[in-house]
């Protein structure tokens, strides 16, 4: 069954392949290289005033990582971005319902190039900084505090939005500046933006790091909890059916399944971490749960294996007289375009890493992160990856001011070059 499925998949990218190079062509008019970027004197004086307001940029981030935003409670600090948003005159500036924040630099085509930076923070992260009770603090070439970390990224596309509009130069296509909210719990401030510019997009780029490392491919990630129910009892009375009969076979049967072998290059991956059931000895359990994490590149791969998983069950529940269901934890979209490697996309962003100083950029199909979202559902995006800093989710986390200087440069440059003139 999945041999079909894959033979099907190969003659669909193969027909992807040719739309995906008459899509690049036809925005490929309005797009300038690198090299010609580099010589428009609203780009030199623009990467100038990046690096003359590194104090003001560092300081931003102080602000910014300084306002404790769980995912799922953004909203301070979306509204503090929003603001530095209308500041600078991005146009269209608002906050959405999960909470995103959003400003532009119109174009003309109607197409649209969109930065994405995560606008929230782990759980840990908001308790370390009620713990410390004080905003984060420069010191040398860092900003030390919890909060930094992560908010690196969306200072860093302030000052860049900051820089070109500053500048004056004005695109060819839309820029989308956005913080994205609940990357943390789903990617859901992603899925909205997504949803909102598919439709016009040249491209996505997730702003993750400096662009020391480049993806532009995605592993789908499929998080299942597997649920077991059946009759309770006190063990004098137990014995059979046993929702733990069933977890246990169900599992042993789940880690047989051949694809992690057969799909090495695909990266297939089965897994099971958590099993949980009863919480005394002399009581059997009325119910109980195991987790389960598929992945792979290849969303037919996940499919196949997903499909496999609920044979299992359906027989093992016939077997054990124990229902078993399947449940969706988090389902992370993800896969492959055809072409990608060699789009304009990822080649001009290479080019930028190496301009900047990167000497060996790492170019790879397996990102996860906001990405995901534009790359499953077949729209070109990257993933900008890199260092931020370090100790990230602990106390003593810290962010990288020459780090964040030299992704705003880059998101600069990939405006400039990306969006046209």
């Amino acid at each position: 069954m999945i041999w079909n499925r894959l033979k099907l998949k190969t003659i669909v990218q193969i027909l992807f392949t040719f739309s995906l190079v008459a899509s690049e062509g036809a925005v490929a008019v309005a797009q300038i290289t690198l090299e010609q970027a580099l010589q428009r004197e609203g780009v030199q004086q623009a990467l100038k005033d990046i690096d003359s307001r590194r104090a003001a940029i560092a300081q931003s981030l102080v602000e910014i990582g300084g306002i404790i935003s769980p995912s799922g409670k953004e909203h301070r600090r979306a509204e503090a971005v929003a603001d530095r948003m209308k500041a600078m005159g991005l146009a269209e500036v608002r906050v959405d319902e999960t909470p995103n924040a959003i400003g532009m630099i119109p174009g003309r085509s109607g197409k649209a190039v969109i930065f994405v930076a995560t606008l929230d923070d782990l759980a840990t992260v908001a308790t370390h900084q009620k713990e410390a009770g004080t905003m984060p603090r420069i010191e040398g070439d860092r900003v030390i505090g919890p909060g930094t970390n992560t908010s690196l990224v969306t200072s860093a596309m302030l000052a860049a939005a900051e820089a070109l509009k500053k500048n004056g130069i004005t695109p060819e296509h839309d820029l989308i500046f956005a913080a994205v909210a609940q990357e943390e719990t789903g990617l859901i401030g992603m899925k909205k933006i997504y949803e909102t510019y598919k439709d016009r997009a040249v491209g996505f780029i997730d702003i993750l790091g400096d662009g020391q490392s480049i993806s532009y491919g995605a592993i789908v990630i499929h998080w299942w909890k597997v649920i077991a129910s059946g009759p309770a009892g006190h063990s004098l009375r137990g014995g059979l059916p046993n929702v733990n009969q069933a977890i246990g076979r169900s599992v042993d049967q789940i880690l047989q399944l051949p694809h992690p072998k057969e799909y090495v290059e695909e990266r297939a991956v089965i897994n099971i971490s958590m099993l949980n059931s009863g919480a005394v000895f002399n009581h059997k359990p009325e119910t109980g749960w195991f987790s389960l994490d598929v992945r792979s590149m290849e969303a037919t791969i996940v499919e196949d294996i997903e499909g496999q998983v609920a044979e299992i069950l359906k027989q093992v529940a016939l077997d054990t007289q124990i229902e078993l269901r399947m449940e969706p934890f988090q389902l992370t979209p993800g896969g492959q375009i055809p072409g990608a490697r060699e789009s304009t996309i990822v080649t001009t962003a290479e080019a930028i890493s190496k301009h900047l100083g990167v000497e060996e950029v790492r170019v790879s199909n397996m990102g996860s992160s906001n990405m995901n979202v534009a790359i499953g559902g077949g729209t070109p995006a990257i993933g900008l990856g890199g260092g931020r800093g370090g100790q990230r989710g602990y106390p003593d986390e810290w962010a990288d001011i020459p780090v964040m200087i030299r992704a705003a440069k880059h998101i600069l440059l990939l405006a400039a070059t990306l969006g046209g003139e």
